[in-house]
């Protein structure tokens, strides 16, 4: 934790509790429905407009897992790999009963 500080403290490209707020923005769009998601595919992300666009948030993450230690960006690795099992999760066939 107190090296993300001193990243965030450091680097141009974050701001304090930047980390924070991206993993919790790429967290919370992960686990929306999938028909929000469908309907942002296709007609635009609205929820980027109050909250942050959270594919650039997830970038942000790899980013910062870079800058980061080894042991560090294991550790944040183990915890954005649980909500990226849940966007490369396989959707049900619509006809699955």
């Amino acid at each position: 934790m107190s090296e993300i500080h001193h990243l965030e403290r450091t680097r141009n490209y974050l701001e304090p509790g930047g980390v924070t707020a991206a993993v919790r923005l790429w967290k919370d769009y992960v686990h929306r429905p999938e028909r929000e998601l469908w309907h942002d595919h296709e007609w635009g992300n609205t929820y980027e407009d109050c909250c942050g666009n959270p594919l650039d948030a997830r970038a942000l993450l790899d980013a910062v897992m870079q800058a980061m230690s080894p042991r560090s960006a294991r550790e944040l690795r183990r915890i954005i790999s649980r909500f990226d099992a849940v966007w490369d999760r396989r959707s049900p066939p619509y006809n699955a009963t």
